[in-house]
């Protein structure tokens, strides 16, 4: 794994402003109420006033990010500076209180932890590397732990060394984490994004088609009015040169334009079909056509389980879904693709088989998560970042279907299942 896939520097990362402001919001009060309970319920003795000072400060430069920064999305400088505020003022808290020996210096990981999530690589490198200065620092220099009288708080060297490792090590890992989290939700949100414009451009082409029809229906009748007024004309005009010409020109664009608004009205009569009722099997001998006409490899459909054969509605997400997967193996396979059709009055499965390569090892558990590349240099001459799976896998599930990524028994190839339970088809 590379250490630019763990904290990805290149992504143009913003945090929300109001998110900032109530976390912000939080912090500043609980120090305020942890600073007032000790101070007068449970009048342990330490600096409060410098203590509260401190507090104050950072309520106005809340104050000052709520109303004098106009920007809803806050850039990562303006994030990491705050960040970085809270963190020293945090730290001087700290240093009056107790230092490392205060139980609240567990806190000092949040910055950097929000960094991990929602910044880039180097704010991350930059907060962590300050929190662990800092936590040597407070080890080393800090006023006593507050505490009722003369009774002070002394625990052996050994155990004072021990907390700023153990907040390092809390600090490595969560870090590591809020990095690999904020950046597959990034992730899934774009190839997310991705899919509804899929979406949308499908839904836009069927739009267009009905608009198409709704011309051509609209505009026959004024087209037939131009016709029977030029015939009319060609009547009247007898064979005069001088406009006959442009009479039989007039008539001959007239029925040119005829046959376009006809052909867009039957084109519209096929994307209704398109949407009808069909069996399952039609719909995977209509894909495997249109990939024969592109490809010289053999695609076989096998239908000697298909018992019931369920009818379906051929949505966009059903259509799609199994296209990028017939699609996939065709284009892996070396020769050949067999798809069978199984259903049954329980289950219903479209079990998709290539003689290719198959799927890699590396990536196998993962197939279908976005943006992930194999080190299988066959794969990665042809593959792209996994998007097309994702989609496909996402739509397909989106209607009831599961998933299922395997190896070819007969030769080791992929092998894609997906299954349905045969009473939820046909409520699709």
């Amino acid at each position: 794994m590379k250490f630019s896939d763990v904290f990805p520097s290149k992504d143009n990362i913003q945090l929300d402003k109001k998110t900032l402001v109530i976390l912000r919001w939080i912090v500043i009060v609980g120090q305020f109420l942890t600073i007032e309970v000790v101070y007068f319920f449970l009048e342990f003795e330490f600096p409060f006033f410098y203590c509260l000072a401190i507090i104050l400060f950072s309520v106005l430069t809340n104050i000052f990010l709520h109303i004098k920064v106009k920007e809803n999305q806050l850039s990562n400088f303006t994030s990491s500076n705050f960040l970085l505020y809270d963190l020293i003022q945090l730290a001087i808290l700290l240093y009056f209180t107790g230092g490392i020996t205060n139980p609240f210096t567990i806190l000092l990981i949040i910055p950097a932890i929000v960094s991990s999530t929602f910044l880039n690589l180097k704010s991350t490198l930059n907060l962590s590397f300050v929190t662990i200065i800092i936590l040597l620092i407070l080890t080393l220099y800090h006023l006593p732990l507050p505490h009722p009288g003369n009774l002070y708080f002394h625990i052996p060297n050994y155990y004072l060394y021990a907390i700023p490792t153990a907040v390092i090590i809390g600090l490595v890992f969560l870090t590591y984490f809020g990095a690999r989290f904020g950046r597959e939700q990034r992730k899934r949100i774009e190839a997310l994004n991705k899919l509804e414009l899929i979406l949308a451009k499908e839904h836009e082409l069927e739009s267009i088609g009905v608009q198409a029809a709704a011309a051509a229906h609209s505009l026959g009748t004024p087209l037939s009015t131009i016709t029977i007024v030029a015939k009319e004309l060609e009547k009247e005009i007898g064979r005069n040169s001088k406009f006959s010409k442009d009479i039989n020109l007039l008539l001959t664009q007239t029925k040119r334009c005829g046959e376009i608004l006809k052909k867009l009205s039957q084109d519209n009569l096929k994307k209704d079909n398109f949407f009808s009722d069909m069996k399952l099997n039609e719909l995977l001998n209509e894909i495997v056509r249109s990939f024969r006409e592109i490809s010289k490899k053999k695609l076989l459909i096998i239908e000697n389980k298909n018992e019931i054969n369920p009818r379906i509605k051929r949505t966009l997400e059903i259509t799609y879904g199994l296209r990028n997967f017939i699609g996939n193996a065709v284009k892996y396979s070396k020769s050949f693709v067999e798809i069978t059709l199984e259903s049954n009055n329980k289950i219903t499965k479209v079990k998709i088989c290539d003689d290719g390569p198959g799927f890699p090892f590396d990536v196998k558990d993962i197939l279908g998560e976005p943006y992930i590349r194999s080190k299988n240099d066959e794969i990665n001459s042809k593959s792209g970042l996994g998007l097309g799976t994702f989609i496909g896998k996402t739509l397909l599930e989106r209607k009831n279907a599961t998933v299922v990524f395997d190896r070819c028994s007969k030769n080791n190839g992929a092998m894609v299942t997906i299954q349905w339970q045969t009473s939820s088809l046909s409520s699709i």
